[in-house]
């Protein structure tokens, strides 16, 4: 019998999610991101992503993403609907072919799974 185990991610508000780095599909000069994979096997993933506030735009390709806001508020704009604000506690479903823009009003955290196509 193989063993079975449990990986987790506790306090986390507080959790490294190492050194920033520059977003590559910032429109905000400045604008970092940072992230943390707790779990990944197959065609899921999930962890910690967080960024500073600035806008950027986001494509998932391939993919669907499952968000909760964990800190922070956002503002997502997709055209031709009318733009969302998601703070915390906050569910978003990202369909692969899902296409937009984040408006980042402050410090972001969330917590996020991806399930690949």
């Amino acid at each position: 019998m193989s063993e079975i185990l449990t990986h987790a991610v506790h306090d986390t508000a507080n959790a490294d999610l190492g050194a920033h780095q520059p977003k590559p599909t910032a429109v905000t000069e400045g604008l970092t991101e940072a992230s943390v994979t707790a779990y990944q096997s197959g065609r899921i993933a999930t962890g910690l992503w967080e960024c500073t506030p600035g806008t950027f735009t986001a494509r998932r390709d391939g993919y669907t993403e499952i968000c909760t806001i964990l800190s922070g508020r956002v503002t997502i704009e997709v055209e031709g609907q009318d733009p969302e604000e998601f703070g915390p506690g906050d569910v978003m479903v990202m369909p692969s072919g899902w296409e937009g823009a984040w408006v980042v009003h402050e410090p972001l955290r969330k917590h996020f799974t991806t399930i690949d196509d």
